[in-house]
């Protein structure tokens, strides 16, 4: 496996040198271990969809784009309220 340098402000290496330190890791596995963890959202969009299959199977739920959006900006909403203080 060849190396890569990644050029990121010096807090952003410390602090996730010290997460990886705290995790028994070196930086360089934690990268890795994190890359691995995380969709693209290639892999998200195809996780979703296969989401989206299931309910609609199951149950039918199907929202258009205009209600996906209603339901998105209630959640929203919500979130921020719950957010304040």
């Amino acid at each position: 496996m060849t190396d890569a340098n990644i050029r990121i402000p010096a807090e952003a290496r410390d602090r996730l040198a010290e997460i990886a330190a705290g995790e028994g890791l070196s930086l360089r596995a934690y990268l890795a271990r994190l890359a691995d963890s995380i969709l693209t959202p290639a892999e998200r969009a195809e996780r979703a969809e296969g989401a989206r299959a299931v309910l609609r199977e199951w149950n039918g739920y199907d929202p258009s784009d205009r209600e996906q959006a209603d339901l998105d900006a209630e959640l929203d909403r919500r979130l921020a309220e719950a957010a304040a203080p």
